[in-house]
């Protein structure tokens, strides 16, 4: 059925790399169209222009989106994002097909339940997209580095000190006798780590100087451990601050909290729930490490580490340091920087 409609439509987007699945349907559950189109803007335009005026749009948060949500805007839609955890019990139906993936979420839309992710706005995906990027150049970098190692090892070659590729490091591959096959290999993978190194650095500056005018980027600066680029990650990741309430969410939203389970009277606390951002949870950790004991987050890492371990100290000292960045982003500036002191002994 394609009649018109005069009603408000609700419109779901099953969004794949080469072609997706729309369907229409009514504010009241009522089908009216399902269409199969390879993935072009004009394509999309097309179908959207028999949606009415203002349809209410869902696509999955998946591979490639952004391309769908911005041409949807365009077009005057209200489009949400489902987020893919929340939309996990499709995977459960003994038949599932691109049309009732597309009609699930129109369903979830139109009936309140629909799991929502944050849009972000372009320029924040683009700072995004420079982050990440530089990301993961450094883990390419990193795995080059271990191939340098294993190449190292495999000659033979005994390595005495902590960094190979400073100054002594690079003197020690440079005077190093080993087979001429090992060798090849050292210099071409040095060549890699050269030519990383510069494009790490090309998007580091490119990071820092979009947000050198930002202030919750400089009031998160003042958080010891938190560097000019574990600070980009905090304000690209987490985008517009205000989209959390409490620091608790941002903690959960990272991935910082841990997981709850509850039935009747039984109640199982676990590990963290490592369910969301990779990134920002990665940031908060790497920045607690550095820091030293006499801080407040260096005190909060080692006083739990006594009583619970190493790891799990880790982790309480990153939650406080979330807490500290979303009152930095939200209110551009931190109170609680402090370390604690002792409370005196009553006599």
């Amino acid at each position: 059925m394609s009649g018109a409609y005069e009603g408000k439509q609700i419109v779901g987007m099953d969004l794949h790399r080469r072609r997706s699945v729309l369907v229409r349907m009514t504010d009241t559950g009522e089908h009216l169209e399902t269409v199969r189109i390879s993935n072009d803007p004009d394509y999309l335009r097309q179908v959207m222009a028999r949606a009415g005026e203002s349809p209410e749009v869902v696509l999955e948060a998946t591979y490639g989106w952004y391309w769908a949500a911005d041409t949807l805007a365009e077009l005057g839609a209200h489009v949400h994002l489902a987020h893919p955890l929340g939309v996990k019990m499709f995977s459960y139906r003994r038949v599932k097909n691109d049309e009732l993936d597309a009609g699930d979420l129109a369903d979830l839309l139109r009936m309140g339940r629909l799991p929502e992710a944050w849009i972000a706005p372009p320029a924040t995906r683009e700072l995004r997209g420079w982050v990440r990027h530089r990301a993961k150049l450094v883990g390419l970098r990193s795995n080059v580095k271990c191939q340098v190692h294993a190449v190292l090892a495999g000659a033979g070659v005994q390595v005495l000190m902590s960094d190979l590729f400073g100054p002594g490091g690079r003197g020690l591959l440079a005077a190093t006798a080993m087979p001429v096959e090992s060798r090849s290999r050292i210099d071409s993978l040095l060549r890699v780590i050269g030519a990383l190194d510069f494009e790490i650095d090309t998007f580091a500056r490119l990071v820092t100087g979009r947000l050198r005018e930002d202030p919750g980027y400089a009031a998160i600066r003042q958080i010891p451990g938190v560097g000019p680029l574990l600070g980009a990650v905090f304000v690209a990741e987490i985008g517009d601050i205000h989209r959390f309430s409490r620091p608790q969410q941002l903690a959960s939203w990272a991935g910082l909290t841990p997981t709850h389970r509850e039935s009747d009277t039984t109640v199982h606390r676990g590990r963290i729930t490592k369910q969301g951002s990779r990134l920002v949870r990665w940031a908060a950790v790497e920045a607690v490490q550095r820091v030293p004991s006499h801080t407040r987050l260096g005190q909060t890492r080692d006083r739990v580490g006594e009583r619970r371990g190493r790891n799990i100290g880790v982790v309480a000292a990153a939650r406080e340091l979330i807490t500290l960045v979303f009152y930095g982003l939200r209110d551009r500036h931190i109170r609680a920087l402090a370390a604690r002191t002792a409370r005196p002994e009553v006599a």
